[in-house]
């Protein structure tokens, strides 16, 4: 009769763990999280755990408690968190160019959530695909070829209608869709949003990138996900951020993808069971008061 090794850690099971019995920390002295009997886990670095594992009191001015799946609470340092929002561009969602239901339907949720958060200090990136001429001649083969079909069209090339040459910097295709970008010329005025170009599927995909370089100069290490696709952009950026120490929160109602049934559940399961965290526009809104 084969035995589960009594040793064997469930890492694809930490939504579905019980709390913890007693306060434990993870990490080191530097990079560190807190996790409470309550279901409280402190994300923020501000305070180790003590001998006798009190609670410290949430800090309502700099910090924020966000319930996630898993009966868990996370505690984010509003100065250290950001929204990364994942090329909600006219490009993956304009009726004009594809259908994308579910794209759509996290443009109201979206629009929603950004006001509170803004209100907390909490930096809103916009982080989308924005090509220029130099950059379509290190693109790799693998990367040029899954945007043209048949051989055709692709990176660079002109776009039917009046939306520009595909995903370059300042074509209407690689504008934000709709609504959305008149919300982000409103952040930008406001100084709370920041535009990022990336040039792979992953945001984040290597040192050095736009992305990697603002959370770094900034001092962010808390992220919450959102955009499309959710098995393709927005999970290769997510997991690229959680293999370089970020604390990653998927929300889901702001994420979503064309493809087959699973995909998108397929993320969600391993955000919150091995990755990081799920969260929801509702579950901020209220946090964010």
């Amino acid at each position: 009769m084969s035995q589960v090794p009594i040793y064997d850690t469930p890492i694809l099971g930490m939504a579905t763990r019980p709390r913890v019995s007693k306060a434990i920390e993870y990490g080191n002295v530097v990079n560190f999280w807190v996790e409470y009997p309550s279901g409280l886990i402190d994300l923020t670095r501000s305070q180790h755990l003590t001998a006798d594992g009190v609670e410290p009191s949430l800090m309502s001015l700099t910090q924020l408690d966000i319930p996630v799946t898993g009966d868990r609470t996370i505690r984010v340092d509003k100065s250290k968190a950001a929204v990364v929002i994942i090329d909600m561009q006219n490009f993956f969602l304009h009726p004009e160019l594809r259908v994308h239901k579910t794209g759509l339907a996290c443009v109201d949720p979206l629009l929603k959530v950004i006001g509170p958060l803004r209100k907390q200090g909490v930096k809103i990136l916009w982080v989308n695909w924005g090509l220029t001429d130099q950059e379509l001649k290190t693109i790799p083969p693998a990367v040029v070829r899954g945007f043209m079909k048949g051989g055709f069209g692709g990176f660079g090339t002109e776009m039917p209608g009046n939306f520009g040459r595909l995903l370059m910097r300042d074509a209407r295709n690689s504008e934000l869709y709709g609504p959305l970008q008149e919300e982000y010329l409103k952040g930008e005025k406001e100084g709370t949003d920041v535009w990022i170009h990336k040039n792979r599927m992953s945001g984040i995909w290597g040192h050095q990138t736009a992305l990697d370089l603002y959370l770094k100069e900034n001092g962010i290490t808390t992220l919450f996900f959102g955009g499309v696709n959710a098995d393709q952009c927005v999970s290769g950026t997510f997991i690229d951020a959680y293999f370089q120490g970020y604390d990653c929160v998927m929300v889901e109602d702001i994420t979503a993808t064309t493809s087959p049934a699973g995909g998108l559940e397929n993320v969600l399961h391993n955000a919150a069971n091995s990755q990081g965290f799920v969260t929801n526009t509702s579950n901020i809104i209220n946090a964010s008061g």
